[in-house]
């Protein structure tokens, strides 16, 4: 399974940026390898608006089943749950602990986005 993961920096062991939209870096894991794939989300962090939509975009390009994040506005909540892609909002500590804590069941999915849009 791939999951996306926000990410302040390019490896497993950077830290979970709690942003989603405007995340440094988004990190496309596979859960069984550990193996990835580096997104650079620089052009989004730095968009006056629709971060979050067009970072919802690069995910599913991806092929991720799910996002661990810190926090997801309304508008990327949306575009990722339209791609079937469930998200995980309480994310923390490397990159590396994120996707092992998702393994082990301590993440829980999200119901509704968690910030107002522009966070």
């Amino acid at each position: 399974m791939k999951v996306a993961v926000t990410s302040k920096g390019k490896d497993l062991s950077s830290q979970v940026d709690p942003r989603f939209g405007r995340a440094a870096y988004i990190l496309v894991v596979d859960t069984s390898s550990f193996e990835f794939e580096v997104l650079d989300n620089s052009k989004n962090a730095d968009a006056f608006k629709g971060a979050g939509i067009q970072a919802a975009s690069m995910v599913s390009e991806k092929g991720a089943e799910v996002l661990l994040t810190g926090f997801c506005g309304p508008n990327a909540y949306k575009t990722l749950q339209a791609a079937g892609i469930k998200v995980a909002n309480d994310a923390g500590g490397t990159v590396r602990d994120a996707v092992t804590a998702f393994k082990e069941g301590r993440l829980s999915f999200a119901d509704q986005a968690n910030v107002e849009g522009h966070w």
